[in-house]
């Protein structure tokens, strides 16, 4: 009989070891951690300790993640009073990248604002189509150049069109070695906020 009928065979006679109890104690299984045999009333204990061990471990990774959320929430409030506080332009471009390398522990933040760096057309078009934070392996255009001599060496980035009104204004960029610190299906919330702010910081002292 095939393996597959004759698991068919016991799900269609769920009673099946009430009327032959005999055959629980008979039956010998490998054990899924050693080589030793053991019986199936044990193979089930193994099995629900594996299945704890899972639950225990996901739980573990969901309050990882919710403990670096909530500093990452933390780090993005005092960037927000921060970028406020600051009463000049000059002040701003220093604060903002010095202070997003720190939030994102990313080695390399550019931003550019066309009023004092004019971008080549094709960023320019690049960041009048895109309204949401964009993740990906390759730079854009000429961008990459922004980061000068750590251009060669990166992998990957993040970038954030700032706007003022309807028309834009600048460009933020982070920018890492690491291939897998930015990618194409992460999540860019906290990115898009980012975004937001900075534009509000830098409008009143960016012409339209």
């Amino acid at each position: 009989m095939k393996p597959e009928a004759v698991a068919q065979y016991l799900r269609d006679n769920p009673y099946f070891f009430d009327d032959h109890i005999e055959t629980l104690t008979q039956i010998q299984l490998p054990h899924p951690h050693g080589g030793r045999t053991i019986s199936l009333s044990e193979r089930q204990l193994v099995a629900l300790r594996d299945k704890n061990k899972d639950l225990e471990k996901k739980l573990r990774e969901m309050i990882a993640y919710a403990q670096e959320n909530e500093a990452l929430q933390h780090k993005v409030h005092e960037f927000v009073i921060a970028l406020f506080g600051a009463r000049d332009l000059a002040t701003l471009q220093d604060m903002i990248p010095y202070m997003l390398r720190d939030i994102f522990a990313v080695p390399h933040v550019a931003m550019h604002l066309w009023q004092t760096n004019p971008p080549s057309e094709a960023v320019l078009m690049f960041a009048d189509t895109e309204n949401q934070p964009i993740c990906t392996h390759n730079p854009v255009e000429d961008t990459a150049t922004w980061f000068g001599e750590h251009a060669a060496q990166l992998r990957s980035y993040a970038y954030m069109t700032l706007h003022a009104g309807s028309g834009t204004i600048g460009m933020l960029v982070l920018a890492s070695e690491d291939k897998e610190r930015f990618y194409p299906e992460m999540g860019t919330m906290f990115l898009q906020r980012i975004s937001e702010v900075v534009s509000s910081a830098l409008h009143p002292y960016l012409a339209d």
